[in-house]
């Protein structure tokens, strides 16, 4: 590996990076966007016994990220630190995915049972694949251009998994039973999960690492942590993204009732072979991908922390207004769900390129890259994000009294509306002003990334 810092990539390793997020979403997005409402509609489990699932899951989490953090910094093989685990943990991350989606005949118990060993587990093999992938960006280059632009494919490649999954999962389900069918639910995930550990296999054989530690330096866990705590911009960001996937893990987990009950999208045909639900779910992230072409420009022209300021400001005003608007017209919540998604598009690329940023800045600052260990905290917030937002949609819904598959009370038809706009908007506008503490430009980007590059020459 080269200890280089500038390092143009060609476009096919960015392909095959941003495929990676592709593999991960094929999974990861169906359970963030369908597993609660799978476990509840489908499994029949209790929506708060869900929600404790959520949070009880964590605890784990707060273990297993940190832990995997580590051991992927600490990892030295003939393919490089992070790479390996693509390799290794594809075909686990695939084969666990489905079985989250067997759904087991089996008596309430049990089925919460196989909930809990089925959930963490696929938390787990999701770690242990997906901190070693995002640590990987920032050792494929350090050039902040070429990491942003890595950065976009990344989630090009994420946006393009969630149009896919649009345009297909439910047409398959459909096609197998229907949308309460246990069998509907396996066959649409046996195609995600082989999918998924394919693309991770590809990513593996066509990225590379090129900017490795020094020899000299000396590993001390302790220390590693002491200096996350104390990288001030990472900080901030950690506060942002735990904020930012609550709000996601509340509205992927209600966007299914909402369409379900309150604007009442049933299977019939309505565009060639997709009925309305395949065409809400396929058009956010075409929209996403469309918005992501933003990013450069908007970067450039007002840095990444104040672009990223004001579409985090856009898209709570764009979420609250779905309150507003009545959820049986699906013209007006169609398009108010695209330019939602669209404003929202560079907001993932330009959080990640951050975070690469702040890998720097810690190097620079404390002289230890941990660049996996930064990238399982992280992780580990955002998960903790997302349990809080699916604790929530389990243990409103179960307040709101929120009964499956049957007509929904007004209590309860307000409930979901609330989840879906207000509460969620507001989360939104506390991430935003947030992210007024992070004071790490993009000028001082620039000098750190040209000093460290001097550091490794003379070293």
């Amino acid at each position: 590996m080269s200890s280089e810092t500038s390092q143009t990539l060609s476009t096919k390793e960015k392909v095959g990076y941003g495929l990676g997020d592709t593999a991960s979403n094929f999974v990861f997005h169906i359970v963030n966007a369908f597993l609660i409402t799978y476990y509840t509609d489908v499994m029949g489990l209790n929506p708060a016994a869900v929600g404790t699932l959520y949070a009880v899951a964590r605890l784990w989490d707060a273990i297993s990220d940190p832990l995997m953090g580590g051991l992927a910094d600490r990892t030295q093989t003939k393919f490089g630190k992070y790479r390996p685990y693509l390799l290794w943990i594809a075909i686990p991350y695939g084969l666990i995915g489905f079985l989250a989606f067997l759904g087991p005949d089996l008596d309430p118990t049990w089925k919460l049972v196989y909930a809990y060993v089925t959930y963490i587990a696929l938390m787990t093999v999701y770690t242990a694949i997906n901190v070693p992938y995002s640590a990987l960006m920032g050792t494929m280059t350090g050039d902040p251009a070429e990491r942003a632009s890595l950065s976009n494919f990344r989630f090009a490649g994420a946006f393009s998994a969630q149009v896919i999954i649009g345009l297909a999962l439910f047409p398959i389900i459909n096609s197998f039973g229907g949308r309460n069918s246990p069998e509907a639910w396996r066959t649409a995930m046996i195609v995600f999960s082989i999918l998924a550990t394919f693309l991770f296999l590809y990513t593996f054989f066509t990225t590379r690492e090129r900017i490795a530690p020094s020899k000299e330096e000396r590993v001390d866990l302790v220390k590693d942590f002491s200096y996350l705590t104390q990288n001030r911009p990472l900080i901030v960001m950690l506060v942002v993204a735990f904020i930012t996937l609550a709000f996601s893990g509340l509205r992927w987990g209600i966007t299914y009732p909402y369409l379900k009950y309150l604007a009442d999208l049933g299977d019939e045909k309505y565009f060639w072979y997709l009925d309305r639900m395949s065409i809400f779910y396929a058009s956010a992230p075409i929209a996403l991908v469309l918005g992501l072409l933003l990013t450069k420009p908007l970067s450039r022209g007002f840095g990444k922390r104040n672009a990223l300021i004001g579409l985090t400001m856009i898209n709570a005003f764009s979420v609250i207004a779905f309150y507003f608007v009545p959820a049986k017209n699906f013209e007006q919540i169609f398009w108010l769900n695209i330019a939602s998604a669209f404003f929202a598009g560079p907001m993932p690329a330009l959080v990640w390129a951050i975070y690469t940023d702040v890998v720097d800045y810690g190097e620079w600052k404390f002289g230890r890259r941990i660049t996996a260990l930064t990238f399982a905290a992280a992780m580990l917030v955002q998960k903790a994000g997302l349990a809080l937002g699916g604790w929530a949609v389990g243990m409103l819904l179960a307040y709101f009294g929120y009964v499956a598959n049957v007509e929904q009370s007004p209590e309860s038809a307000h409930g979901i509306l609330l989840m879906f706009s207000i509460i969620p908007g507001v989360l939104t506008i506390l991430s935003g002003v947030a992210l007024f503490g992070y004071n790490l430009d993009d000028e001082e980007v620039e000098k750190i990334a040209l000093e460290l590059e001097k550091r490794r020459s003379e070293a």
